[in-house]
């Protein structure tokens, strides 16, 4: 663990490391990052069966329906975490599985009548399910890796979920009754975030990237800077150290 990340360190909390981590323009994006996906993401859960129940089944047929796009998702979700762990990246794999639910949503709203063709609305659910919550996995995963410094890798958690839940709570309004069946209200806001989303994803992997290359650039210059774990003083300048790499 000591040789990963700095988890064994034994640091104290101090306000100056949550003042670092509110002055991070990244800590934000991280938050925004959530936020575009929490909307898509608790709308989905919340209302996938009333959705499907308006494309003309039961109350007891839409709720087993709901079973087939989230063991899709479930397995591609163990997956797709994997194969971003593999080649160390996140925002290329998150803006892919963005794109695959914008597809789902676009499916959604294009639909004129899903009781009439609900085999092309259901459809459009996988794609959503199938986009969503990898992208959820991923995205509340990258603080945890990319931010040094105990007290602002906390506080970078707890930030992330706060700004990320307002989207949670904004999307609870948008499924009304009177939008049935086809609620655009509700898909066409979903499709919106998941839009920003790959917005926000996209500037934060040009942030990491440009970081790590100024880092490189700076290690090529000064080889002897020492390791990251090589002193307290080094593991006391968090992700800012020159060793320090970021997962884009």
């Amino acid at each position: 663990m000591k040789a990963d990340s700095d988890a064994t360190n034994d640091e104290k909390f101090s306000w100056d490391g949550v003042w670092i981590a509110c002055k991070d323009p990244k800590i934000w994006l991280y938050g925004l990052g959530f936020h575009t996906m929490s909307l898509p993401l608790y709308t989905l859960s919340l209302f996938l069966p009333t959705i499907i129940r308006d494309m003309g089944y039961t109350a007891a047929q839409s709720q087993l329906l709901t079973i087939p796009p989230y063991a899709c998702a479930t397995l591609f979700t163990i997956f797709w975490a994997w194969l971003s762990e593999r080649y160390k990246k996140r925002a290329a794999f998150m803006i892919t599985t963005s794109s695959i639910a914008i597809i789902g949503y676009i499916i959604l709203l294009t639909n004129e009548d899903p009781k009439k063709k609900p085999g092309v609305s259901y459809t459009g659910t996988f794609f959503a399910a199938l986009g969503i919550y990898p992208s959820v996995a991923l995205v509340l995963s990258w603080p945890a890796i990319n931010v040094s410094g105990q007290t602002k890798r906390a506080t970078a958690n707890a930030m992330q979920i706060s700004i990320g839940n307002l989207g949670a709570v904004l999307g609870t309004q948008l499924y009304r009754p009177i939008t049935s069946p086809r609620y655009i209200l509700g898909h066409s806001f979903a499709l919106g975030y998941l839009c920003m989303n790959i917005v926000v994803v996209g500037t934060l992997w040009y942030l990491l990237a440009k970081e790590n290359r100024k880092k490189q650039a700076y290690l090529d210059q000064h080889p002897e800077t020492p390791g990251f774990h090589d002193s307290d003083a080094d593991l006391a300048q968090g992700d800012t150290h020159p060793r320090w790499h970021f997962s884009p």
